[in-house]
């Protein structure tokens, strides 16, 4: 490939694309690996103090809780609705991004826990680190083209098509499922739940705008 720009060479050999809104396959996966990573970093926080969030997570959480099933296969189970929405709404690269992240936060949420435990966590520090991190893990994959699926496919689409910022919509959505969580946890962990709840999505109606980023249009 002598002579050819430098640019081009990368882009051939799928590193990035220099076109800003469009991303490689290679660009893509490492998305929604990173992003599915610190999403399930966030949600080991929230379940090593027994809190929840909201959306179809907050979902799993409580049915966790109430019945003692895998939180990683509830979550798997309790978004399946939801891709036909995402494939009629969202189209089917979305769709197949977002059942990968899915699936890719499932199973590491089942395996982290062999690889490092943490002796002792406030809820307050929970709430706070739980709600930051899945904000960080969901712009990495909104970023990409997908979601964690649910509400969040939801939020996507309405943002997309109406210019509401997702953050709001799913905080409206995290809201009810709080109210739930009382028939199921005690009103202090609901409390420090909301506290993880408005952090996370606080962080996505700052940091996720459809208009600021080219690659999500």
């Amino acid at each position: 490939m002598a002579g050819q720009p430098k640019q081009v060479q990368k882009r051939s050999l799928g590193f990035y694309s220099i076109d800003p809104s469009k991303h490689t396959t290679l660009e893509d996966a490492q998305g929604l690996f990173t992003g599915a990573m610190v999403a399930a970093l966030g949600f080991y926080f929230l379940n090593k103090v027994g809190l929840l969030t909201g959306g179809t997570a907050g979902v799993a959480f409580l049915l966790h809780y109430a019945f003692g099933i895998s939180f990683g296969l509830l979550f798997f189970i309790v978004n399946l609705p939801f891709y036909y929405l995402s494939f009629r709404r969202l189209g089917l690269g979305f769709s197949l991004k977002t059942f990968v992240a899915i699936g890719l936060v499932s199973v590491i949420s089942e395996i982290e826990s062999r690889f490092f435990l943490i002796d002792y966590l406030h809820p307050f520090w929970a709430a706070l680190l739980g709600g930051l991190l899945l904000g960080y893990g969901l712009l990495a994959l909104y970023r990409h083209r997908a979601s964690l699926g649910g509400v969040g496919i939801l939020a996507i689409y309405i943002q997309d098509r109406f210019g509401i910022q997702a953050g709001l919509i799913q905080l409206a959505f995290d809201l009810c499922v709080m109210l739930c969580a009382f028939a199921v946890v005690s009103p202090m962990t609901v409390v420090w739940s909301v506290v993880g709840a408005v952090v996370l999505n606080l962080f996505l109606a700052i940091n996720h705008r459809s208009d600021r980023y080219i690659v999500v249009r």
